[in-house]
């Protein structure tokens, strides 16, 4: 390793509204040298989530949210290039969490060491890693799908939602994905295997949805919010159960209230009348489930009743840009950014 400077992404200002790309800042630093009990990490895949975009607010949230000035966080595979760490080797690939760099220190404490063998290791970001994990677990645990029962999914071609398709049916419900274009509906339907799709974008959106409900609602996982939350309220049944994943029409609102009527009473009767379950979850929750996730999860792919797509984006220096594109929907697939071989 010849390099002697560590590019990184840092956050610039707090966005108003939608991320821009002065709100990121890259910088420049001498390579950290790794102590006792430490590892140098070269960042091979970022990961670039929704979640990151609540991180840019100064906000209380579930988690802290990232200083001005701090490199953006973000889920990583790695590999080790130096280490005085007695349980891991220059070499090793490793899921980390090392943030928007091409380096990192580490004290190996969370690390996880990754099979290249086993699956291409840009999965342990997405198909098995946090999104998919994020899947099974508010969907199987919250939602709790039998049998003959109706799963609705927003943002139904991306990294969570087209694995909350695919294991619905596995379960044996009957899988209606909600997407964004006719490319992403004519995926979810015929590589995924959903048993029916709808376009939000179409005009007459919630009467598509309507005729592909026609018996209502059973599980409606929640990703996106706003006026498809509106559209699949009045389809939900009684007793039907509504994980509550994210909401990512509504993470760049300005923090003063959308203009408009307030719709809130009405899907709080709704929620009473029908005995409706809606829980939100971060996946952490279900930390302790993840061996069994990953269990599941690769014999589905190796059997092929789980399917994947990666968007992959080349170099650090675009994750700003990929990311904006992200909270607009203009991926498809996992987005991840490759920034080294």
């Amino acid at each position: 390793m010849t390099t002697t400077l560590n590019d990184k992404i840092v956050l610039a200002a707090r966005p108003a509204g939608l991320p821009r790309p002065d709100d990121f800042r890259i910088e420049q630093e001498a390579l950290p040298v790794p102590g006792d009990g430490q590892v140098l990490l070269q960042v091979l895949y970022l990961s670039l989530d929704p979640y990151m975009r609540g991180r840019m607010d100064d906000a209380k949230s579930y988690a802290k949210p990232v200083d001005i000035g701090a490199v953006m966080e973000g889920g990583t595979v790695a590999r080790v290039v130096a280490s005085r760490h007695d349980g891991y080797a220059p070499g090793d690939i490793v899921l980390s969490h090392s943030g928007w760099q091409r380096y990192a220190l580490d004290d190996g404490a969370a690390l996880r060491k990754l099979d290249p063998s086993a699956a291409p290791v840009s999965t342990a970001l997405g198909v098995l890693g946090m999104p998919g994990f994020t899947a099974w677990a508010g969907l199987l645990q919250i939602g709790r799908p039998q049998a003959g029962e109706t799963v609705v999914v927003a943002a139904a071609s991306g990294a969570v939602g087209s694995v909350v398709g695919q294991i619905a049916r596995i379960h044996g419900a009957r899988a209606v994905g909600i997407a964004g274009g006719a490319d992403k509906c004519a995926f979810v339907r015929d590589v995924l295997g959903f048993d029916a799709v709808v376009d939000h974008r179409a005009p007459d959106f919630a009467a598509q949805l309507a005729a592909a409900c026609p018996d209502g609602v059973d599980v409606y996982f929640e990703n996106v919010g706003g006026r498809v939350w509106d559209a699949v309220l009045p389809l939900l049944n009684d007793f039907a159960r509504v994980p509550v994943c994210g909401l990512i029409a509504q993470y760049n609102a300005l923090p003063q209230a959308e203009p408009g009527p307030d719709r809130l009473a009405l899907a709080m009767r709704d929620i009473l009348k029908k005995s409706l379950l809606v829980r939100g979850f971060i996946q952490r929750e279900f930390a302790h489930l993840r061996p069994a996730f990953l269990e599941q999860a690769q014999r589905w792919i190796a059997d092929g009743r789980l399917r994947y797509r990666e968007d992959v984006v080349d170099g650090l220096q675009n994750a700003p840009a990929a990311f904006i594109d992200l909270l607009q929907g203009r991926n498809f697939g996992k987005l991840v950014i490759k920034v080294a071989d």
